[in-house]
């Protein structure tokens, strides 16, 4: 078999290219792929770079393919259509039984929810060891072959990785100290809460997560005074419960009871975050039951 320097190539940027493609914008893009934009575009630089051509006309409104591009597009197709066919054929390969899975449980979500997941891969698995972290750490044990899959929060950076978007969204709510005025409305608006201190985490802890909600905050005029948010949910609790500043969490985290703290909704209804599995895209034919497992108990749960 005669050997190229493109037999090395990554699919994975191939597949990248071609969503840009039908997207023709970066940005929309990365948030089909649940990536952040500059990683995207660097596949893309080092796509055109290896193959020797230019996919883009890059302009104000977006992108363009060029003649070349369109080239390359119709050529790839076939490939990943038989990318695609080939997982499947191996996903009804690897059907008859499952003896072990490792699996993140990401900690953004409150715990409660998990329940029925456990159970029902209890029953599926003959060995089930799971652990709890937040969503960056996880895709970084999977990345390093430490979990087979990580159910986790997006918007999140997981470039390189399978990313499948679960139907299961939560709204974030307000978590506030019991003793200020703001205790008493419902639902209340972020403009509202614009002169009270924010507990928030830095960006480098989530990048993709943080820019998300940097744009929705710049969106409703949100300009909170931030303060370095605790990593342990039970010390913040225990902060905002002495007065000391509020939190946005996902809604699940109403179902803890902790005195001097009260949760309420907010009515401006854009900052919400979304169940998504990952795994390496080897692993993706072999652990496709898993998907509709977790589609099956998040439904149950909600």
């Amino acid at each position: 078999m005669t050997t190229t320097p493109l037999h090395s190539l990554d699919i994975r940027q191939l597949h990248y290219f071609s969503v840009v493609a039908e997207e023709n914008n970066m940005s929309r893009a990365a948030q089909r792929l649940f990536m952040s934009q500059p990683p995207l575009s660097r596949h893309i630089r080092q796509l055109e770079d290896r193959l020797g051509v230019t996919l883009f006309v890059r302009h104000t409104k977006g992108l363009t393919l060029t003649e070349e591009g369109r080239r390359v597009l119709e050529i790839i197709r076939p490939l990943l259509a038989q990318q695609e066919k080939t997982y499947a054929a191996l996903h009804q390969l690897t059907q008859s039984g499952v003896p072990s899975l490792r699996l993140g449980l990401t900690t953004a979500f409150e715990q409660g929810i998990f329940a029925s997941l456990e159970t029902q891969l209890n029953t599926r698995v003959e060995t089930l060891n799971m652990v709890r972290h937040g969503s960056p750490e996880l895709v970084r044990q999977v990345r390093r072959g430490k979990l087979d899959a990580a159910l986790v929060a997006l918007p999140l950076e997981a470039a390189g990785l399978d990313v499948t978007p679960l139907n299961w969204h939560e709204p974030l709510i307000a978590a506030i100290p019991e003793s200020w005025p703001e205790a008493g409305r419902e639902p209340l608006s972020l403009t509202a809460l614009n002169h009270r201190p924010l507990f928030w985490f830095k960006r480098e802890r989530n990048p993709a997560f943080f820019d998300y909600t940097r744009n929705v905050f710049h969106r409703v005029d949100y300009v909170p005074s931030c303060l370095e948010e605790p990593l342990e949910h039970d010390v913040l609790l225990a902060r905002i419960a002495h007065g000391d500043g509020l939190s946005l969490l996902p809604a699940s985290f109403a179902a803890i009871q902790r005195q001097g703290v009260v949760f309420r909704a907010l009515n401006d209804n854009t900052l919400r975050i979304t169940a998504g599995l990952v795994m390496l895209p080897e692993n993706a034919a072999r652990l496709e039951w898993l998907k509709a497992e977790m589609l099956q108990s998040l439904a149950c749960s909600g």
